[in-house]
């Protein structure tokens, strides 16, 4: 049953990878025995900090490659330097992300330009680049995968206040792409979503201003999230233990979404 878990040769690519939840998702491959990770985000300082961090537990090999995939160019160039290393390519997770609040009578264009450019349209370029990369990986039992970082806010409409409406907007749409492209692929590479709830990063510092344990003390399983909780979804989506499973949207939120 333990080998269904298992990651061992494969090679990997995690966008957002600098911090927050593409770190942690980065982990857990690892850890289930990823023989290489490559990490892309636009920040190179950052991102050789945590690639450096990764490669010191001994595990996978671990690269960075900084790119902006919220253009077209940035998509190329992450995708060209894994074509010129790789293969092939057993899992894809198209995680970078951006978010932009701002009260709704001066929400500026710009706001959702910025958003979309990176949250939609990244998603679905990176991914239509690696597509040969991601077949040449894929068997009969054991497609390739490509999963995406939606959010609950995508699944449930944030309370009055919180004034990030292009965000939740992109990540409704991340599902329906997600769905889209799971048809399209199928049955060669499998398409998958996680729908993140309150897990700690730079983009939640705010909603965390409280602290992790008194605001977790109001959620149905009275905390947030930690990073096992991703690595393990993520592991689980790369892994032959979700070879059946494709176009799902799997909320990881603590009951948020769901329970009232």
């Amino acid at each position: 049953m333990s080998d269904l878990f298992r990651l061992d040769g494969k090679v990997a690519v995690v966008t957002g990878g600098g911090r927050g939840i593409g770190v942690m998702i980065a982990r857990g491959l690892l850890q289930a025995g990823a023989a290489k990770v490559y990490l892309s985000a636009r920040k190179a300082d950052e991102l050789q900090t945590v690639a450096g961090e990764l490669s010191g537990l001994g595990l996978g090999a671990v690269e960075a490659v900084p790119a902006d995939l919220g253009t077209a160019e940035g998509v190329q160039t992450l995708a060209d330097a894994i074509a010129a290393k790789e293969d092939r390519v057993h899992a894809l997770f198209n995680n970078a992300g951006a978010a932009w609040g701002q009260p709704f009578s001066e929400f500026p264009e710009s706001g959702f330009d910025k958003v979309f450019d990176i949250n939609v349209k990244g998603v679905f370029l990176l991914t239509r680049a690696l597509v040969p990369l991601l077949n040449a990986a894929a068997t009969a039992d054991d497609p390739a995968r490509v999963i995406n970082t939606g959010s609950i806010d995508g699944i449930v409409a944030p309370e009055r206040g919180r004034d990030n409406f292009s965000y939740s907007a992109s990540k409704a749409a991340v599902h329906m792409l997600t769905r889209h492209l799971a048809g399209e692929l199928a049955p060669r590479i499998l398409v998958n979503a996680i729908a993140p709830g309150l897990f700690p990063s730079r983009m939640t510092k705010v909603m965390l201003t409280a602290g992790e344990e008194a605001v977790g003390a109001a959620m149905p399983l009275g905390r947030v999230g930690r990073l096992d909780d991703m690595a393990g979804i993520g592991v689980f989506l790369a892994s032959r233990a979700s070879a059946y499973i494709t176009g799902a949207v799997i909320p990881v939120d603590g009951g948020v979404s769901t329970i009232r």
